[in-house]
């Protein structure tokens, strides 16, 4: 036999494709873990006019005659009896007509008139969708945080952004489809974490928690172990895992527990690198006023400059959370919630949101992000035309002012009405279900068509309820 050896030249002549082989292989590998993922929907139910939700949650209830709602009555009518039937409030403590302590003024082209509470909100009236004639079956705020984020005045059902997630998947591996964001002494609203969960549905569709000013943002990322050596570890629970999962036919619940064991290890990285804001430049920082020497309103802007890198890397549902000043009645909870000194506890209140809510929109916009993120700006309730005590507001769930900017949304409306006296929505009356029927329309899904069995019934966010705000959309 005559045997033929060749040489290292000739070896990597032969053989260089398949070096190059194998380097593509590793590279796709590794996009395979951070290529988006499908959700339930396979296919969406019309074209989508948004890929991304920011929610600012008004925790505590805006006052929507002092904000967006201006009812010149009130002046008018300041310190005498309310001259209608007076609804049963929360403490019933009720006092005389209230003439809002804000002034109000026409802003953008479109004229929408906006407080003095929000002064450089003005400045971005054109991009935003005014609904004044909101309503809530509810008028306590652990039941309506629960309400305004799930359908339900109850714990126990997925939140809104658990169903986009569900509904959607994400367009990142390496972080969660649902962010929560906090900061400083942010704090679930009344209601706790409760109000971000999956419910029934799988677990990995849960709200993440993340703390946009700390060393550890989401506690307990970390690991002790090196790299490889945790690799290796979750490499041999997801083995047991598997099996368990087999043995159990493809229990959802396994299945979830895998997923967000693999989503851990990925964020250890993609998290610290998101929250790393060192690279902005000096002019976004000042934008925003993550710099600023009022302590409340610069963690509030760290949260709104992380909202917009949120969506930068996909991430489909994104939630905001305000801080307490503990001034005017608010507490940590529920800081918008000034039953007294509510022009003192809503001013500060407007200053801790007003620049870096602003600062969102005109970035998204600047970097052509708007046109996918629809942004919605909203409270559990809004507050009474007459006083509690004599200088707060109680509760309102029969006509308040809720806003939309971007994703589709036509851009300087005003949608419906109240009252003379800002009381009851009296056109165009909306619900919770027509909000997030039409967050899901944008999004391209049809809220009736996104299910989930549970119980033997098929719910969905909407309930049975829930109609497209066609008039706020661009067509």
């Amino acid at each position: 036999m005559f045997q033929q050896f060749l040489s290292r030249r000739q070896i990597l002549q032969r053989c260089s494709l398949g070096f190059g082989s194998l380097a593509l292989g590793s590279l796709i590998a590794d996009a395979a873990q951070t290529q988006p993922t499908t959700g339930s929907l396979t296919q969406l139910h019309h074209p989508p006019r948004a890929k991304h939700v920011i929610f600012c949650f008004m925790s505590g209830g805006v006052s929507q005659v002092d904000s967006f709602d201006p009812k010149p009555l009130l002046q008018k009518l300041h310190g005498q009896p309310l001259p209608v039937k007076t609804e049963r409030t929360q403490f019933n403590n009720n006092g005389n007509v209230m003439a809002s302590p804000f002034t109000f003024a026409p802003a953008g082209e479109s004229g929408i008139p906006i407080s003095s509470m929000f002064p450089r909100l003005a400045a971005v009236a054109d991009e935003l969708a005014v609904i004044r004639s909101m309503t809530s079956p509810v008028n306590e705020h652990a039941q309506g945080n629960f309400f305004m984020h799930t359908g339900f005045p109850i714990m126990g059902y997925p939140s809104a952004g658990a169903w986009a997630a569900y509904g959607l998947g994400t367009e990142n591996r390496d972080l969660p489809a649902y962010v929560v964001l906090q900061s400083g002494n942010a704090t679930a609203p009344h209601g706790g974490i409760s109000l971000f969960s999956n419910g029934f549905l799988p677990a990995q569709h849960q709200g993440s928690i993340l703390q946009a000013d700390r060393a550890e943002a989401i506690r307990n990322i970390r690991s002790p172990d090196p790299g490889d050596i945790q690799r290796q570890r979750l490499d041999f629970v997801k083995a047991f895992d598997s099996g368990f999962l087999q043995a159990t036919a493809e229990n959802a619940g396994v299945d979830a527990a895998i997923q967000n064991y693999e989503t851990a290890f990925r964020m250890q990285s993609a998290v610290p690198e998101l929250c790393d804001i060192s690279g902005e430049t000096q002019q976004t920082r000042d934008l925003y006023g993550v710099d600023s020497s009022d302590i409340e309103m610069a963690a509030y802007a760290r949260q709104c400059l992380l909202a917009r890198r949120l969506v930068e890397r996909g991430v489909r549902f994104i939630e905001l959370s305000c801080l307490s000043r503990n001034i005017g009645a608010g507490n940590a909870p529920n800081p918008w919630d000034q039953h007294g000194k509510l022009e003192q506890g809503h001013r500060l209140m407007g200053q801790q949101v007003d620049q870096p809510i602003t600062a969102l929109i005109q970035d998204l916009r600047a970097r052509g992000l708007l046109d996918d993120t629809l942004i919605v700006w909203a409270g559990e309730f809004g507050r009474t035309p007459f006083s509690q005590g004599s200088d707060g507001r109680d509760h309102n769930p029969f006509g308040f002012s809720v806003w939309l900017a971007g994703g589709g949304v036509k851009g300087g409306t005003i949608y419906g009405a109240t009252d003379e006296f800002g009381y009851h929505a009296v056109e165009n009356k909306c619900t919770v279900y027509d909000l997030w029927a039409t967050v899901l329309h944008q999004l391209g899904v049809n809220h009736e068509k996104l299910t989930y069995r549970y119980g033997g019934r098929d719910f969905r966010l909407t309930d049975v309820h829930g109609n497209v705000l066609n008039a706020v959309l661009n067509s």
